[in-house]
């Protein structure tokens, strides 16, 4: 039980690293390239389009599967496994759940709200105003995920070779 869980809390880890990974190599430059008038909708339906359920499981499961992989490594007698775990759980928590909740996500409410400006100097100033930030914060949250993506994958090794 504990073995399978460790797997699922590093998949799960490594599903969010990829997703947020995704947004810096690709998604913002491309944005960032296009004209803000095209870039403000475009971002505002990807951000109402990503709460779904496909999402959900990888962003707001990672803590949860990676403490109770903790957990049960904590009772299978893999101790170093737990602590790893388990950090990986509450770095996430910190890291990617509250600072996406308290930062990414208020300025993503904040950009819903607006009107895309007709004129291209306006739109460009409400696009600066939102993605130089907006990348800063996701980059921080792309490198907390990869940590917990290492500490999960060290998890797994350490109870992986514990004898059952």
């Amino acid at each position: 039980m504990a073995r399978g869980t460790g797997l699922l809390a590093t998949v799960l880890a490594g599903g969010i690293f990829g997703f947020f990974y995704a947004w810096i190599c690709s998604t913002m430059w491309g944005l960032d390239a296009a004209d803000p008038r095209i870039a403000i909708p475009a971002m505002q339906a990807m951000n109402a389009s990503v709460r779904n359920v496909a999402f959900a499981p990888i962003f707001f499961g990672t803590p949860v599967v990676a403490l109770l992989a903790a957990g049960l490594c904590w009772l299978a007698g893999a101790r170093p496994a737990a602590l790893l775990f388990g950090a990986a759980g509450v770095i996430y928590l910190g890291g990617c759940l509250a600072l996406t909740a308290s930062v990414n996500v208020v300025m993503n409410n904040e950009l819903a709200a607006v009107a895309v400006p007709e004129g291209l100097d306006k739109a460009k100033a409400v696009w600066q105003a939102y993605s130089p930030r907006w990348q800063m914060f996701n980059m921080i949250r792309t490198g907390v995920a990869g940590g917990v993506l290492v500490l999960c994958v060290l998890g797994f090794a350490r109870v992986s070779a514990v004898k059952s």
